[in-house]
This record gives C-alpha cells, sequence and structure tokens, in this order.
C-alpha cells in the first residue's frame, strides 16, 4: 500500500465525473450502485461545486469515504459542512461529519461490501494493494469519512 505517497486523482477523473453528474442527474445508475450528486459550496469561491459519490449505509446511518486524501470536495465539505444530495429529481439537504479516525475504521472495513466498485478504484490509485478489508480500515485518518445527518 502507498502509505507515506501523495495519491493524484487519474487524469480521466474530471472529464468522467462530469458524465456521472449527467447520469446522475438523469436518475440512471452506473456499476450497479446507487450513486448521487454532492454538492457543496466552494471554500474560496462559495460558487457550487458538485461531485459523483457512493454513499454507503451501515446500522441505518448512511456514510461516505473520500476515495483520494485531501480530495477538493472533502476540503470544501470541511469548509462548509452542509451539502446537498441529489439523485435525478429529488434533493435533500444533510450536514457532513467527519468521522475521527477510530469511528472511521468498522466504516472503511465494511467498505469493499458495501462499495465494491470503490474497491477497483481504490486500488489502481495504488491506496489498497488487494481490496481486503483490512486494508481499508488501515485508511483510518488518511481517507476521510463522513456521516451523513440529516439537517
Amino acid at each position: 500500500m502507498a502509505s507515506g505517497k501523495s495519491v493524484k486523482p487519474p487524469w480521466w477523473l474530471k472529464p468522467m465525473n462530469k458524465i456521472f453528474i449527467r447520469l446522475s442527474k438523469l436518475g440512471l445508475s452506473f456499476g450497479g450502485e446507487s450513486p448521487v450528486v454532492l454538492t457543496v459550496p466552494g471554500r474560496k469561491s462559495g460558487a457550487p461545486r458538485s461531485t459523483p459519490v457512493t454513499p454507503m449505509t451501515l446500522g441505518g446511518q448512511r456514510y461516505l469515504v473520500a476515495g483520494f486524501p485531501g480530495a477538493d470536495w472533502v476540503k470544501n465539505v470541511r469548509a462548509a459542512s452542509e451539502a446537498t444530495l441529489t439523485r435525478g429529481r429529488t434533493s435533500e439537504r444533510v450536514r457532513m461529519v467527519e468521522l475521527s479516525p477510530d469511528d472511521a475504521r468498522p466504516v472503511l472495513r465494511a467498505f469493499p461490501t458495501e462499495v465494491p466498485t470503490g474497491v477497483g478504484f481504490m486500488k489502481r490509485s495504488g491506496l489498497v494493494k488487494d481490496g481486503r478489508p483490512e486494508e481499508f480500515e488501515a485508511l483510518a485518518g488518511r481517507c476521510a469519512v463522513f456521516r451523513f445527518d440529516k439537517i
């Protein structure tokens, strides 16, 4: 696992995100999972910034795992703490609460089972080698994990 290295998103991520956002706004799913569009004010401009994400549910609570340490959307969420989730024509406002590394561990451990499409993505990025739950759990404190709370 690339524990000390900086992880950069692949060059194709931003163009693909634009396509995924359009598909999500049409209510279409991809990869067998139910992605949503996360929209949060930019931390510098205040302009809305959107990215497709795939939340997961554990014990009746919804969570979101960042695929890259230092992702722009994570910085924006930390600055704003509130966001809008949109799937098709349905939107909801949520408060996003970042979990401590200890609280994030069980969520990260469940990630490979709950969001299998994310496993390949994180393997290709070098964050995990085999995609085992233990590898994801070890990302606690490195990859942000947020809980969605209703507003």
